[in-house]
């Protein structure tokens, strides 16, 4: 699975509210090169937003 394509598929479970473990799933992907730095960065934040809301 390309980066775009993963970060696009957790990008649709946060939409979805889906983020039950995702935290720790999206920090895995990051530790293994599988997302950017900016990937990440959005993820954890748009993350952050829905957890918090």
């Amino acid at each position: 699975m390309d980066t775009i394509t993963l970060c696009n598929t957790c990008k649709r479970l946060i939409k979805r509210g889906r983020t039950d473990g995702l935290a720790k799933k999206i920090d895995i992907f990051y530790a293994a090169a599988k997302l950017t730095d900016e990937q990440y960065a959005e993820l954890t934040e748009m993350l952050n937003k829905k957890t918090s809301a």
